[in-house]
């Protein structure tokens, strides 16, 4: 589109300072005599552009002129540029799109922009833990929610056989490097992951986006129904003060602190869907912690410390 070549074009002067026909035809990829219908076009929409004929010579902006095409004040093009720098490392289209962003910022931002822009980079994989790689589905699931399109594609959910879903697609969630699609179906409203879809491909339909549907309130819901679902069975453990950071890295947000005991230990509440997901990460601490409740979480710790050590009791 001639818009977008246009502004191309100034940029390109903001960057050089002066620019000939030929080196915009070459940078643009059109011929010479596009560039310089371009060119006068800008000087024709009162862009303080002129030519200086000769040896040398080209055009330029007036007196070093410069637009900012953007109207990012200084601290938002640092945020933007801290913000997705880092997907410029791996993402191609991120790259190119900073690179012309910098280009169209006044000089007096550049530098930081520039600097902000390598300033962090994020490491999504755990230690010991390999980086997941997105799916391919993910692109094609982010472009139909962009373009309105329904998708049709295969899902089996845990434990189930393949069903054939043909989905309104609102919006994509990454949590925790895993993808999560919330659509819309025949039912309402749905959340699939990601990496349990097959043989996705747009139907060729369209959809319209419920009116006042919001992504991210839609998502803190989803989360309040799956942490309900996770803390189904609850047990109160007592544990010495200084190892209870580790509980709360093991069970998270289902870790609750409740008070001091006289011994100066410290009881918490932990959840989890079943009582052997409380007892399995609890076995391993022998007898730094007790379990005040929950008979259901006793049992499964008495039968899991039985089956080490059937397991590995010393042959007589």
């Amino acid at each position: 589109m001639r818009a977008d070549r246009l502004v191309a074009t100034l940029l390109l002067m903001q960057a050089r300072g002066r620019v000939t026909a030929a080196e915009v035809a070459e940078e643009l990829e059109v011929s010479v005599a596009t560039a310089r219908r371009d060119l006068e076009a800008l000087s024709a929409a009162g862009i303080p552009v002129y030519p200086q004929p000769g040896r040398g010579g080209g055009w330029s902006l007036v007196g070093g002129a410069r637009t900012d095409l953007s109207g990012l004040t200084a601290a938002e093009a640092q945020a933007l540029f801290l913000l997705v720098g880092p997907a410029a490392a791996v993402a191609p289209e991120a790259k190119a799109a900073l690179r012309k962003l910098v280009r169209a910022l006044p000089d007096t931002f550049r530098a930081d922009a520039e600097a902000a822009a390598s300033a962090v980079v994020i490491d999504p994989a755990r230690w010991g833990e390999r980086v997941r790689e997105r799916a391919d589905v993910v692109e094609l699931l982010q472009q139909a929610v962009v373009r309105r399109q329904r998708v049709r594609f295969g899902y089996a959910s845990r434990g189930r056989e393949r069903v054939d879903r043909t989905v309104d697609p609102w919006g994509l969630v990454a949590k925790d490097d895993i993808w999560y699609l919330v659509a819309g179906t025949d039912r309402g409203q749905r959340t699939f992951r990601v990496d349990r879809v097959e043989d996705a491909a747009v139907t060729g339909g369209t959809f319209t986006r419920p009116e006042g549907f919001d992504l991210a309130q839609a998502w803190d819901q989803v989360v309040i129904e799956i942490e309900q679902r996770r803390s189904l069975v609850s047990a109160t453990v007592l544990v010495a003060a200084r190892s209870v950071f580790v509980l709360q890295d093991q069970y998270g947000r289902h870790c609750e602190v409740l008070d001091t005991v006289d011994d100066g230990r410290v009881r918490v509440r932990l959840a989890a869907p079943t009582p052997l997901m409380i007892a399995q990460p609890l076995a391993g601490w022998g007898a730094m912690i007790e379990v005040e409740d929950s008979p259901e979480v006793r049992a499964e710790l008495v039968r899991l410390g039985t089956e080490l050590v059937g397991r590995h009791s010393p042959v007589p």
